[in-house]
């Protein structure tokens, strides 16, 4: 038996021995790892944050060869400047693969890459860079971004006539009509040497870059982080604080917690989780924001002489800031939701009424004239009554009615002292008298 375990035994570990010999069957890229990276939709900080963990990741997981699968319209000019930064300065080989197509922005990024290939029918170009309105940039701006475009084309020795084609419509070449902007097929980008290589699908790619048997590994954007790439874009940040502001301040309109309280919250929570996914805030601004809150729920219930409000919208404003990747574009974003907010609560006071939480705090009843309140008692009795000026009327002044002495104004003019009036219209302590002039017989 024990014969049988030891014969057994040997026979194991001259097994592993012998398949330890074996030739693996990866061929030529035995032991390379090839990481592949989706650069998808719009071109913004979020997408940033994404391919800059992703980077991070693929080396510390020892990868050899990036690979940036691109198909996008294009983006923002500052999104797209990080991102080539972070492709440019890569520590391992880069090629960008145009999937289906590399717009504007996208354009830019495949440029930064070690290599362009692309696969049939995609393209890229048409790069010019637009401002808010749709049109063409200042020639500031324009300047800048046709000297991005060069240097991106001068890294691996490209042509940049075509790339600062694909950016301003004023330079004539053959492959792009007058006052067009360049876009490039994949035949064409193979042509003029803004590709090294037209493959159908990952397998060639791989047979092309000499990798065709490395392991493969794919990066996958985290539903947080798709969360992110939403409320980080420069479109949607105004939308959101617009509704968190104008859901909290329903909210005060509303009797309990209801839909805009929820809506209002939520909306400011996914600011700032977005914005905290995507690499921009931490959870200081989580305190400073809930800091704001404490203080304005102060200001409300405590007389500060506002101080504590004035404290409060600081705080909030500034962990807005803080959270935010550009200054600008976050105080541009709070001047819209402040204005939207004022507009909606005016037009809800006026239609809807107040009827929030405020309101036990908040003397709001008024006495009405219609309730039976009045200020003075209208003393209609003593119209046609005549009296003698006691002071001149200039035109107010004193008069004696039989043994009382009131306070009358004339009906304009000077009336002296001494003189005969007669009462003519009262409205509460207003009593209006006219000169009695006697006629001699």
């Amino acid at each position: 038996m024990k014969r049988l375990r030891l014969i057994l035994f040997t026979s194991m570990i001259l097994f592993s021995f012998l398949l330890s010999l074996i030739p693996s069957a990866e061929g030529t890229g035995d032991g390379k790892l090839v990481y592949y990276i989706p650069v998808e939709q719009a071109v913004e900080r979020g997408l940033g944050a994404f391919l800059e963990r992703s980077i991070n990741t693929a080396l510390d997981e020892g990868a050899d060869h990036l690979v940036f699968e691109i198909n996008t319209p294009g983006g923002f000019v500052d999104a797209a400047g990080e991102i080539a930064g972070l492709i440019r300065n890569s520590p391992i080989p880069t090629t960008a693969f145009i999937i289906d197509e590399a717009m504007s922005a996208g354009a830019y990024i495949s440029l930064n890459a070690d290599q362009i290939v692309m696969m049939p029918g995609a393209s890229m170009g048409a790069a010019q860079v637009i401002d808010g309105s749709g049109t063409a940039a200042e020639d500031k701006a324009h300047s800048a971004w046709l000297a991005r475009m060069r240097n991106a084309a001068e890294l691996n020795d490209r042509d940049p006539i075509y790339a600062l084609a694909m950016a301003d419509p004023e330079i004539d070449i053959p492959l792009a009509p007058s006052k067009e902007l360049l876009t490039l097929t994949s035949s064409e980008a193979l042509e003029v040497g803004y590709a090294e290589a037209v493959v159908n699908n990952r397998a060639e790619l791989l047979e092309f870059l000499g990798l065709q048997n490395a392991e493969e590994r794919e990066m996958e954007v985290s539903f947080a982080e798709k969360i992110a790439r939403f409320v980080t874009h420069p479109i949607v940040i105004p939308i959101l604080l617009s509704i968190g502001s104008m859901g909290l301040v329903l909210e005060l309109y509303s009797p309990g917690f209801g839909i805009p309280g929820i809506m209002g919250l939520s909306a400011l929570f996914l600011y700032f989780f977005g914005h905290m996914v995507a690499g921009f805030a931490g959870m200081e601004t989580f305190i400073l924001f809930g800091v704001g809150i404490v203080l304005l729920i102060i200001e409300v219930f405590v007389p500060g002489f506002g101080i504590f409000g004035a404290i409060g919208i600081g705080a909030i404003i500034g962990s807005m800031v803080l959270a935010s990747y550009s200054t600008f574009h976050i105080l541009i974003s709070l001047s819209i939701a402040t204005v939207l907010t004022i507009i909606v609560s005016i037009l809800f006071f006026k239609y809807v009424g107040y009827r929030g939480p405020l309101k036990r705090v908040i003397h709001t009843d008024a006495t009405k004239t219609e309730e039976g309140y009045v200020s003075n008692v209208t003393r209609q009795e003593i119209i046609g009554k005549t009296g003698m000026t006691l002071t001149v009327l200039r035109p107010s002044g004193t008069a004696l009615f039989t043994d009382e002495r009131l306070d009358v104004v004339s009906e304009g003019g000077y009336i002296g002292q001494g003189r005969k009036v007669k009462v003519v219209s009262t409205a509460g302590s207003r009593i209006v008298v006219r000169e009695v002039h006697e006629s001699k017989e």
